[in-house]
């Protein structure tokens, strides 16, 4: 499949200039020394460090998941991926990246939260899990359609957080809930109308991402 050979570019590529990689382990490790340093001593509550999880990763993404087509701008490469592929193929491809991608990064984040916070004690894995796969997807998701959008701006750094926050608000604050249920233990059947949610935000947004790429891709 040529979005499988996509994907393969550039994750080859990524691997040589480590560009997404490390701004994103850079931006982990910054933004968790900072939050470790903040609290020093003190002990959060579990909900607290639930929400802090979400939103490194939030803003970690915004600085990792931005570039799926920025760099082929920079690049100059964009003509050649109109002439080879079609727009579907090319938006699966940079789709499986971010979607890689994002599933390594949330793995890393958490891991370290487990180590490095305490008070972060999951007691409903199930949910947990479920929560991360659905929503790291809707973000990976997210994240390229709107990395589509602002590629051919001039203001490509500012414009993304912009159009970012609002479409990821929605998921984040959902997926802040399901990890309260997670960490107090709560059964699975609690969770269902979250997880639907859940499940409706990525398909909402996976159809509209189809149905608009198409149209950005071709301007």
């Amino acid at each position: 499949m040529k979005a499988i050979a996509l994907f393969k570019k550039d994750w080859q590529s990524e691997l040589r200039t480590r560009y997404a990689i490390n701004a994103l382990a850079m931006f982990i490790l910054v933004t968790i020394s900072v939050i470790l340093f903040s609290i020093g001593q003190e002990k959060i509550s579990d909900h607290l460090t639930g929400g802090l999880l979400w939103v490194v990763i939030f803003f970690s993404a915004m600085s990792g998941l931005s570039r799926a087509f920025v760099s082929e701008e920079d690049k100059g490469t964009t003509l050649t991926l109109h002439l080879i592929a079609a727009p579907s193929t090319i938006f699966n491809g940079k789709l499986i990246f971010n979607v890689v991608l994002v599933y390594i990064m949330n793995i890393a984040i958490t891991i370290l939260f487990a180590f490095l916070f305490e008070s972060f004690v999951i007691q409903n894995f199930s949910i947990f899990l479920l929560a991360g796969l659905f929503g790291s997807f809707g973000i990976a998701v997210s994240s390229t359609i709107i990395a589509a959008i602002i590629s051919k701006a001039s203001a490509k750094g500012t414009l993304y957080p912009v159009l970012a926050f609002p479409i990821l608000l929605p998921l984040i604050l959902v997926l802040l809930e399901l990890t309260k249920y997670a960490i107090d233990g709560k059964p699975l059947d609690s969770a269902l109308v979250e997880l639907a949610v859940l499940v409706c935000y990525d398909v909402i947004m996976l159809t509209a991402s189809y149905l608009l790429f198409d149209f950005i891709w071709k301007d």
